[in-house]
Order: structure tokens, then sequence, then C-alpha cells
């Protein structure tokens, strides 16, 4: 009895007072509903309450102090323990689904995030002020492709250095096909990224991505793209018959921003939870345990369940996703691709290439390849060190259809 607040009992006296006097006849049961301010319902089961349990009927369970829903002081030192000891930094969310998997926890995710904020380990966001449209998500898997790279410090134990997280996400499941730290976002780290989603999956319809350096030319054009000079990367999506989307705002790029925040948020605080100093063992641990546990929380089934990937077939990827440019033949029958000499050997049926027109390729595994047509020249390590001596035809590198 003593748990309840002296409003609580003032209000169960007052209550009292008029059931009493309804009883002694000097009002009626609806007079005293009325002056009670509820209806003739909830006056009939007052009245049998009162009739069953006296006073303590009438006392309201809701304003017991402290509230029998309350947390218990225990349970809530042991959470907010764990929070400060072993998951620091991480927000509100990722805490809550981690504790529910490893931990058992069995709180609600609201009830989580306001015992957080309330103890000040994490922050209370502002309300987005500004209004947006929303687009509506493809309806199948791998008709668009958000491909983007983050810069971050995402291995907390060495924050002396940055890495590039380069991701690629299907926009109609919001699963991450791709993941991989690199040192720098580059046309070699991007075409890295599509081959691995082009041999796993198959070839998407249209990719979207930003006006980065790899994506677009916008050298001297106020960052409008130069079509007339593409980039690596777009001559290979064009190859592939891939639809290369620009984005031009971050806005237009939200999902990929979120998936990129959500990655800032949890990975980080992953990998220093699980002591990774090494951009080698990063990758093992996004490979084998982030991402299938990211896709199956935040994945979702597509609104068609066919698929837009067309499979890969009999076509060649190495001279296709790679950085390819077109030179002479100098008189000593070399050429040269971002200075590395590359010496031709002397060819069956001619007296000197000097003159000719080739194709110079520099691929994924740092070899290079030299063509003249269908006709391969030559084929050399990092160095430019020759790496064969026969003369093989190439595979054909004509577009997908």
């Amino acid at each position: 009895m003593s748990s309840y607040s002296p409003a609580a009992w003032e209000r169960a006296m007052r209550v009292r007072e008029v059931i009493l006097q309804t009883m002694a006849g000097k009002m009626s049961w609806l007079q005293a509903a009325d002056v009670l301010g509820i209806s003739a319902r909830t006056m009939r089961r007052w009245r049998f309450k009162f009739a069953r349990y006296g006073v303590d009927g009438l006392l309201d369970r809701r304003r017991r102090s402290p509230s029998p829903r309350a947390l218990r002081t225990g349970e809530l030192r042991r959470w907010l323990r764990l929070y400060r000891e072993r998951y620091a930094g991480y927000n509100a969310r990722h805490f809550w689904s981690t504790c529910r998997r490893d931990h058992g926890l069995r709180w609600s995710y609201t009830l989580m995030r306001q015992v957080l904020q309330t103890a000040g380990l994490v922050r209370r966001h502002r309300p987005r002020g500004r209004h947006f449209r929303r687009r509506e998500p493809r309806a199948c898997c791998g008709e668009l492709l958000h491909l983007d790279g983050s810069r971050h410090r995402w291995l907390a134990l060495c924050p002396q250095h940055d890495q590039h997280l380069i991701v690629v996400v299907d926009d109609a499941t919001r699963r991450i096909l791709y993941a991989r730290l690199e040192e720098s976002e580059s046309s070699t780290a991007v075409m890295t990224a599509l081959a691995a989603v082009v041999r796993t999956h198959g070839i998407p319809q249209a990719l979207y991505t930003d006006r980065a350096s790899w994506a677009a030319c916008t050298r001297g054009s106020h960052g409008q793209p130069r079509l007339e000079r593409p980039t690596q990367v777009q001559r290979a999506l064009k190859r592939l018959g891939i639809e290369h989307i620009l984005a031009f705002s971050p806005q237009a790029r939200g999902r990929s921003e979120r998936v990129h925040r959500t990655l800032q948020d949890r990975l980080v605080n992953e990998l220093r939870a699980h002591g990774i100093r090494t951009v080698a063992g990063a990758n093992r641990y996004l490979h084998d345990c982030f991402l299938p546990r990211y896709n199956t929380e935040f994945g979702r089934a597509p609104a068609d369940a066919a698929t837009a990937f067309v499979p890969l077939g009999a076509v060649e990827l190495d001279p296709i996703l790679c950085h390819e440019e077109e030179r002479v033949v100098a008189k000593d029958n070399t050429v040269h691709l971002n200075g590395v000499r590359l010496q031709i050997e002397k060819q069956p049926g001619r007296v000197t290439c000097a003159g000719l027109t080739v194709t110079v390729r520099r691929h994924l595994d740092r070899t290079h390849t030299v063509t003249w047509g269908k006709r391969r020249l030559g084929r050399y390590d990092a160095r430019g060190r020759r790496l064969e001596t026969a003369v093989a035809p190439t595979s054909s590198t004509d577009a997908v259809a």
C-alpha cells in the first residue's frame, strides 16, 4: 500500500466517498458517474471492485511507485557495463542487434535506445528538416546496382591510415554483393569489384555511381561529364552492355550513402572489438562474418522474384575489365604504357612491327598484353618482362548483347 503516491490515495478516497453517498441513496449511479467524469460502465466496474476489495480496489495500479514493469537495476547496469567495456562506439541499433544475437537480450530496440540515450552513451539525432521524395526500388535483383567507395579510418586500432571501402549494393534487395578494403578508389579497384560481381551473379542491367575520376571525365567542364572522353570503366561498361547512370548530388545516391553510414557505424567498431589491425584480416572478416550478418538483417526480398542478371556465358572478362590504350609501335619494336616498356618479339610473316597501331592492355593481375586485331603479339609481367614466346590468338571482346 505504501507503494502508491499521495495523489493516487487522494483519488481513491474521493471515489470511495462518492460510492458511499450513492449507496446511502443520496444520488443515483448515473449521477455518481457524472460527478466523477466517467462512463456508466466504468462506474459499475468500480462499484464491483469496492464491494469486493474495498479501497484497495479503487487504487490505480499504473500509479505504483516503482512500477512493477520498471527495469531491474542489476539488469540495467549489466547492459550499460557491457556497452562501456566491450561495445563502446556502437550505435543503438547495432548494439541492440548484437546483444540479441550474442547475449540473449529480450528488450525492445526502443527501450534500449532510450536507456543508452539517457545514460549519455548514444547521442540523440536531430530530426531532418528537408523533404525528399522517395524513389521506389527496382523490382528485380540485378536491375540496378550501386557502386561507391568510402574513404574512412576503417581500422580503429591503426588510426594513422585511411582505407577505401569499395561496396556494391543491389537496389532491389539492399544486399551488399561485394565489399573490400583497398588502398585507393582506383579504376583497378572498381574493375576488380565488377569482375567479382559479374563472375558470381552475372551482368547487371545498370550501374549507379557518383562522378569520381574513374567514373567520368569532368576536367575543364565545370563538373559536367565529358561523353567524348570515356574513362576506362565507362569503356568496359559499354562493352559489357551495362547502362551507366551518373549521380549529380549526394541526395541522389541516398541509398548507397546510408549503406556507407551504417558500415562506418558498425564495421569500424566490430573490427576494433575483434582486434583486427590489418587490411587482409579486415577483408577476411568482411567476407566470412560481417556481410552474411548484414545481408540477413538488412536484406529483403525483391518485388519480382525473377533475376535481371544476364549470365556471363563464354565472354572473357580479362580483355574487357582492364586498362586499355592504343599505341603505335616504335622503330625498335617497343610500346610504352604508364612508364612500362614492352618489347615486341619478331613475328612470323613480318619483317618488323614498327608503325603498327596496337592495343596495349594492363590486366587486373598487373600483367600486360599487346594485341594487333585478334592476334596477340606478346604477354608481359608488371615490369614488362616477357612471359611467353608463342603467338596465340586472343578471345573475342565483342560487346555483350
